[in-house]
């Protein structure tokens, strides 16, 4: 099967848009979701339509999630590539969130990626094939300042991803886990990033908003580029498990696993230690 029906979240901007983008290039047929059918009809309001199905979707909503499946199997008849993207980012210093920033930053991020892969492997299943490219990022490999909650978010993604890999491989459906460094999107915007402000004296003059909102239209990252790798990514026999994304993602990753390996090394006689005897 040489053409793809892509299923894509937060489609509207940024690495959904690209990710869009490059499916329809390469000759695949895309649902694009996104809370917003305004912005969604802005963003493609140039693109081909018959292979192009604009969708509203809202994550955190399950019946939402299962309807717009629906609608994209009955639109093409199948889903051969899920990408998990929709998303948001909540910023500060941990002792200042209270569990409603948490629940904010987790319904989207988290919950949502549940609540997608849960509507879309039924149908996965039946085809006996599928492909669930997951957008964790950087901070779901390694802690980052004042981004506690975020990477909370992202590493239970990575956990997520990787357990359900196993379960459902026989069917076989692939997961990919995509960690980008930083891509210029909108996510440090001002109508996207929600910031913490801190409200303990220890921590007055760490503003998150001043640690990060001097990142944002500074990234590195292409967007378009990282819709093109994808592309790659999702034609290949046997998909990358894990891909970093960026030049800076590899050059913050490397270092947090030599030295996880290095602990492994360096302790191993004490870990042995804990074992029952023989």
């Amino acid at each position: 099967m040489s053409s793809k029906v892509w299923f894509v979240t937060g489609a509207n901007s940024g690495i959904g848009a690209s990710v869009v983008k490059a499916a329809l290039a390469s000759g695949d047929s895309v649902v694009a979701t996104g809370r917003s059918m305004d912005k969604l009809r802005s963003a493609f309001a140039d693109a081909e339509n018959e292979r192009l199905a604009l969708v509203q979707l809202d994550v955190t909503d399950r019946q939402q999630a299962d309807r717009a499946i629906d609608e994209a199997v009955a639109r093409f008849g199948r889903i051969d590539v899920l990408v998990n993207n929709a998303g948001n980012a909540v910023l500060g210093n941990f002792e200042d969130f209270t569990a409603a920033d948490f629940e904010k930053q987790l319904a989207p991020n988290l919950y949502g990626v549940i609540n997608l892969m849960q509507a879309a492997l039924p149908v996965m299943r039946k085809q006996r094939r599928g492909h669930i490219i997951n957008i964790s990022s950087v901070a779901g490999g390694t802690g980052q300042n004042q981004t506690s909650a975020y990477s909370a978010a992202k590493f239970a993604v990575e956990g997520l991803s990787m357990s359900v890999a196993q379960e459902v491989e026989k069917f076989g459906i692939h997961l990919t886990i995509v960690e980008p460094g930083f891509f210029r999107t909108r996510l440090l915007d001002q109508g996207s990033v929600s910031y913490v402000e801190t409200r303990i004296e220890d921590y007055a003059g760490a503003s998150a908003r001043d640690t990060w909102s001097q990142y944002d239209g500074a990234q590195p990252g292409d967007p378009d580029k990282l819709g093109q790798a994808l592309v790659t990514i999702a034609a290949m026999d046997k998909p990358l498990k894990l891909f970093l994304a960026g030049s800076d993602a590899i050059a913050v990753l490397t270092p947090v696993v030599e030295e996880r390996l290095k602990a492994i090394k360096d302790n191993e006689a004490l870990s042995r230690s804990t074992d029952n005897a023989l």
